[in-house]
């Protein structure tokens, strides 16, 4: 097969980030010392023992082919713990038909761009998103045909989505956003949230709302989901929310979590996923029904992130502007030239973090990652302060004017 005879929408999609981070570090030596990683956002901590045990229980599951639908059981443990965590009126989620597990929420936000977006529609459908962003967000759009159209995130790390021309909001097909957000880890009010919810119904577009990190917050009060705003308009048409337990249960490699939201969606999405073969193990169904049950490890893993932001700022405040986020595990300073500086650093110090410049594009005349780097704080304690300490080593001779863009 020639590459003529390939889909040329893969021509579109740009490298993804690490491929590029690798690229940057081809041939640099570093020292000789233990690599602390700082640029995927995998989290490392153990997985919760009742998870472990689960799976383990339920390894007879092997000899059966898992369905699309999961298991009813599994759910109805969703729709439980999302009723509970985002306050919906009793019967608002209702798991027969608004709640899908998926094999992680990357899959399903890639996925449901080719369930939802008009193929071959003139002129393109937009897919909007935040821009910085996951990649996934883009590829999904391109791979679908669509064009993507990127919404810079502001000074609060979201974007201002009511300065969005109505043009724009016209051409609209899909809107993902991002709450706490990658990399910014800036939340969404409710208020911001039903606004949302309101366009899309205004303007008939999918909102795909990745909330991912909405357990790992740093402050008071558990941040806003769409789930809650949209019962507070009484339905949810349109609307649709992804969830994952890799970071909040820590278990990336269960690659475990959900879709909730419009029925509607949700039936063709389901039909979609029937034909790419899409559904969880029963044993991972099993685990993540152990998971959604429980909070005390939650708990236990926000703790156990406050102790490594406050580590952060005590090691970094000195030499780096260290902003504590809202939600999510990744500091995002401002350090100059974003790419100059990670090469550097790991050339001294044998610490990787990821340039900011990979996480977004350049738009609307601004590229709002190019200056920041991400470090992602996933580590255990001692590894996580090993490395902030060798950022504060390097720090003290090379100030960050020395990494001017």
């Amino acid at each position: 097969m020639t590459t003529h005879s390939m889909n040329p929408l893969l021509d579109t999609l740009q490298a993804y980030p690490f491929e590029r981070l690798r690229q940057l570090l081809a041939g640099v030596t570093a020292p000789d010392r233990e690599l602390i990683d700082f640029s995927i956002g995998e989290p490392r901590h153990p997985a919760p023992g009742i998870v472990s045990e689960a799976i383990i229980e339920h390894l007879h599951g092997l000899t059966e082919y898992p369905k699309v639908l999961g298991d009813l059981r599994l759910r109805q443990a969703i729709a439980q713990w999302a009723s509970q965590r985002f306050h919906l009126p009793p019967g608002f989620l209702n798991p027969e038909s608004q709640v899908i597990p998926a094999n992680g929420s990357r899959e399903a936000l890639l996925s449901i761009a080719q369930a939802v977006l008009p193929a071959r529609a003139k002129p393109q459908p937009l897919v909007l998103l935040p821009n910085p962003f996951y990649q996934i967000y883009e590829g999904a759009a391109l791979l679908a045909g669509a064009e993507p159209y990127y919404l810079n995130c502001g000074t609060n790390g979201q974007p201002d989505f009511k300065t969005i021309d109505e043009a724009v909001w016209a051409r609209c097909a899909l809107l993902y956003i991002n709450s706490p957000h990658n990399p910014t880890g800036a939340t969404l009010s409710c208020e911001t949230l039903q606004w949302l919810i309101e366009k899309s119904r205004q303007h008939e577009f999918v909102l795909a709302a990745d909330e991912c990190y909405s357990e790992l917050y740093t402050v008071p009060d558990a941040p806003a989901g769409i789930l809650e705003a949209a019962a507070q308009t009484g339905n949810l048409d349109n609307v649709l929310a992804f969830h994952s337990l890799s970071k909040r249960s820590s278990i990336p490699g269960a690659r475990s979590g959900f879709v909730a939201g419009d029925a509607r969606i949700l039936k063709a999405f389901v039909l979609y996923r029937t034909y790419l073969g899409a559904a969880m193990p029963p044993f991972i169904q099993a685990a993540s029904i152990r998971a959604w049950q429980d909070e005390t490890h939650v708990i236990q893993t926000r703790a156990s992130y406050a102790q490594k932001f406050a580590a952060a700022r005590t090691i970094l405040g000195q030499y780096l502007p260290i902003e504590i986020p809202a939600g999510g595990f990744y500091l995002w300073p401002l350090v100059g030239n974003g790419e100059a500086f990670v090469k550097a650093l790991f050339a001294e110090e044998h610490v990787r973090c990821l340039p900011g410049a990979y996480l977004s594009r350049e738009a609307q005349g601004c590229h709002p990652g190019q200056d920041r780097v991400r470090i992602a704080l996933v580590g255990s304690h001692e590894d996580c302060v090993e490395g902030l300490e060798r950022i504060r080593h390097f720090l003290e001779t090379h100030p960050l004017s020395s990494f001017s863009i």
